[in-house]
């Protein structure tokens, strides 16, 4: 075969490739689901098992409320409806801002792969060029030259090299397009996500305009209703006991699923020592052998040496990879079920030695201290700081969120269980970031500050709770 020839035979195979990999079928692609869609899917089925076991809950105080003439009642579905849009455009623009970072990496991936393959594919060339110099002798017409059996045995193994170094090339070559293809799809992926975020944004935008106008209207008719209700002493001790009774049933069952989380990490943790005993099994098996392999060719090199005859090592064993291998890394903690999504799963004692060096749920006006009067109600069991709408409320310490809804008296509330059956309440929040089952960090951003409930006043209504029983704030948090 000609140079010409082989080159243009190189070249044939390197567009095959190519043309493999990078096609993109002229016919209009069938409408797909990105990759954000299903795991927003997956995450939404989470939540709604995790509602699921809250809804009793929510049954079970409704039961007890004889008030149905409550004023604000009228705007829990507004109020519900405005954090929710909120809290949609916050985690849309989070999301907005991580497919831009993904789609910068995903380019600059693969500038370097196409530059990878213009290498590759040079090396190729040299190398078939470099075949067609040295004669591309056949192996069988060499072996039967009768040529010098020491130049014939050299040739045949400079041929092995010339070929193991084709497959090599040619093998990452393939990987290499195969990663294009890879990025490529990603790349419409993160777009499509792209277009769907923005799509949603507009959604939610829209709905909140629409809500916050409706509310307004109600808030305008109910204004006198509010007022006076908010005086009432009696919907005041309703609101007190309202709380109480979705603590005590929220403490029992954050007890019984901190029992069934810390069954399952024991059980995780016996399941992970059974595989780090096997796999060390197994390796000490395969060490075992190698060194059996090495002194068997110890042996054979010595009889060899003995009769004079030159030793060949046979060609070395891959060993098979272990059945037990190792569980790849977690990137981040596996999803919990619903009957352990509650747990807060901190080390015992946590948040008692945080005591005194809690830092603010919010920054703004203390207005109403715990043990003070409320009105010609009952006395505050927590705290009322005033601040702007809008304004962040943070957890003031590490923990897992097992309440955010409205409740009547309340507002959009959020709880968080800061383990050994300690809570911090935040309550008449404009907007509930975070979702039920959400671990949260000390600082961490949960909700931003309203008047919904019924109240007169921007700000955030905090309390900390222990044993189920409303403790004074003062003494654990920075203010």
């Amino acid at each position: 075969m000609s140079f010409p020839a082989l080159k243009s035979a190189g070249s044939a195979l390197l567009c095959g490739l190519l043309a493999c990999a990078l096609s993109i079928g002229a016919a209009e692609a069938a409408p797909r689901q990105t990759a954000r869609s299903k795991q927003k899917a997956q995450a939404e089925a989470q939540r709604a098992g995790i509602q699921q076991k809250l809804n009793a809950l929510k049954k079970d105080i409704s039961r007890t409320e004889n008030e149905k003439d409550d004023a604000a009642d009228e705007l829990a579905e507004s109020e519900s409806a405005i954090s929710d849009a909120n809290r949609s455009l916050r985690e849309l623009a989070g999301e907005q801002a991580a497919t831009n970072t993904k789609l910068q990496e995903l380019a600059s991936q693969q500038e370097r792969l196409v530059q990878t393959i213009a290498l590759q594919k040079q090396q190729l060339a040299k190398l078939l060029r470099e075949q067609y110099v040295a004669g591309n002798e056949d192996r069988i017409k060499l072996l039967l030259s009768g040529d010098n059996p020491n130049r014939i045995n050299r040739d045949l193994q400079m041929m092995a090299y010339v070929s193991q170094a084709q497959a090599k090339l040619l093998g990452s070559l393939r990987t290499n397009l195969a990663a294009v293809e890879t990025n490529q799809a990603e790349t419409q992926n993160a777009r499509d996500e792209l277009e769907e975020i923005a799509q949603e944004q507009r959604d939610q935008k829209a709905l909140l305009e629409k809500e916050k106008a409706r509310h307004a209207s109600l808030v305008a008719n109910l204004s006198s209703k509010l007022v006076s209700q908010r005086k009432e002493a009696s919907k005041l001790e309703q609101d007190a006991q309202r709380m109480s009774g979705l603590v005590d049933r929220l403490t029992k069952l954050i007890r019984e699923q901190e029992i069934a989380a810390e069954k399952e990490r024991k059980r995780q943790q016996e399941l992970a020592a059974a595989r780090a005993k096997a796999q060390a099994e197994a390796k000490a098996r395969a060490l075992a052998r190698a060194r059996e392999r090495q002194a068997e060719r110890e042996r054979l090199a010595r009889e060899a040496a003995k009769h004079g005859k030159p030793y060949k090592p046979p060609p070395p064993v891959k060993e098979e990879e272990p059945q037990v291998a190792e569980q790849p890394a977690e990137t981040k903690p596996p999803a919990r079920s619903a009957d352990t999504a509650l747990a807060a799963d901190l080390p015992s004692g946590t948040f008692e030695n945080l005591r005194g060096r809690l830092m603010a749920p919010i920054s703004g006006t203390i207005a109403a201290r715990f043990g003070a009067k409320r009105a010609d109600g009952p006395v505050w069991k927590g705290m009322f700081i005033k601040a702007p709408e809008g304004t962040d409320v943070r957890a003031i310490g590490p923990g897992r969120v097992v309440h955010a809804a409205w409740m009547r008296g309340w507002g959009n509330m959020i709880i968080v269980n800061h383990g050994g059956e300690y809570l911090s309440i935040y309550g008449f929040n404009e907007t509930l970031i975070k979702h039920v089952g959400d671990s949260v960090k000390a600082g961490e951003v949960i909700a931003s500050a309203g008047s919904s409930g019924g109240n007169g006043e921007s700000g955030l209504y905090f309390e900390l709770r222990h044993l189920g029983k409303p403790i004074d704030p003062a003494g654990w948090v920075k203010f």
